[in-house]
């Protein structure tokens, strides 16, 4: 009976320490590509969390209690801003600056933020059931906020992080700094390889079917001619997808994209009895797993996905 009462006292005081150890330090991601970046930073030094399940749309996602508990509990929370991710504004409010990093409010990728849809009349391609209130959330805010896709903006967000985690934990500056060394030298060579992928292909029309891509098609020189619609969650209505064919056919289109979570049957519709190929472009890497290497994976396996069908692969 001793033995057994002095087990629980045992026990109990073990339960009594673990509960009161603080949380295991870890970064929080709002979506995968943000992840990506941090995983590489914070390789070896502490784990990499996503909020946003893979299928899900950063556009309307609702956060689930347990996301809330990994974001009070984060070490270092990694989000484009509210203009992109809402669901996560209240939840941040009163985070520390030091445990956030908001990416459209740093002072360095500010100048670099692009205006939504500055290859078309803006106005034409606001849904035609929206209102005013709709399409200034459909706009972003008048910024494109895809700003992951950007490999200038992804470097710019590599550093800030590095220097978040130093700040917070100067003791492993040697592998921070090592982490950070790595990133920039792949990305470099990542960058260089899909310059030379595209040098055949940037003169190639073709439509996308959400407005996503920017960012990715300014620093890489393609074409564009044009997208579906503003927020994927939105189907393009009668009038606009009659204007979609039009331009396809006088700009003379080559390629036409959708996404692996949103696969309009609108584009076959669109596309129907037209010589036109049709591929898909994964803008967050739902299939790519966390590793150092994992962001410059993202933007060779996005490249790939633009040369597969510009090619006629």
């Amino acid at each position: 009976m001793l033995l057994l009462k002095k087990s629980t006292i045992f026990t109990s005081a073990i339960l009594a320490i673990l509960i009161s150890l603080p949380a295991q330090a870890n970064v929080v991601a709002s979506i995968k590509p943000l992840g990506f970046i941090a995983a590489a930073i914070a390789d070896g030094i502490m784990p990499v969390e996503i909020l946003l399940p893979d299928g899900a749309s950063e556009h309307n996602y609702s956060l689930r209690p347990s996301d809330l508990k990994k974001i009070k509990n984060a070490t270092l929370v990694i989000w484009i801003g509210p203009k992109m991710e809402n669901f996560m504004a209240k939840s941040i409010t009163g985070l520390h600056d030091k445990k956030n990093i908001e990416i459209a409010n740093m002072q360095e990728v500010k100048p670099l933020l692009l205006k939504e849809n500055n290859l078309h009349n803006d106005e034409a391609l606001v849904p035609e059931n929206a209102t005013i209130n709709d399409s200034h959330q459909y706009y972003h805010g008048n910024f494109n906020m895809h700003l992951w896709l950007s490999p200038i903006i992804g470097r710019l967000v590599a550093i800030e992080i590095h220097e978040k985690l130093l700040e917070l934990m100067p003791e492993r500056k040697n592998k921070l700094d090592a982490n950070l060394q790595y990133f920039e030298s792949k990305l470099a060579n990542t960058n260089e390889s899909i310059n030379t992928q595209f040098k055949s292909l940037r003169n190639k029309g073709y439509f996308v079917f959400h407005d996503a891509y920017t960012y990715f098609e300014k620093y890489y020189g393609l074409s564009p001619r044009g997208h579906f619609t503003i927020n994927p969650e939105i189907q393009p209505g009668v009038q606009r997808l009659h204007q979609i064919r039009t331009q396809l056919v006088e700009q003379k289109a080559v390629c036409v994209f959708a996404e692996p979570q949103f696969r309009p049957a609108v584009i076959n519709v669109v596309t129907h009895g037209m010589q036109i190929r049709k591929g898909t472009l994964d803008p967050l890497g739902t299939n790519i797993s966390l590793s150092p290497d994992s962001y410059v994976n993202f933007l060779s396996q996005l490249s790939g996905q633009y040369a597969s069908c510009l090619n006629g692969e």
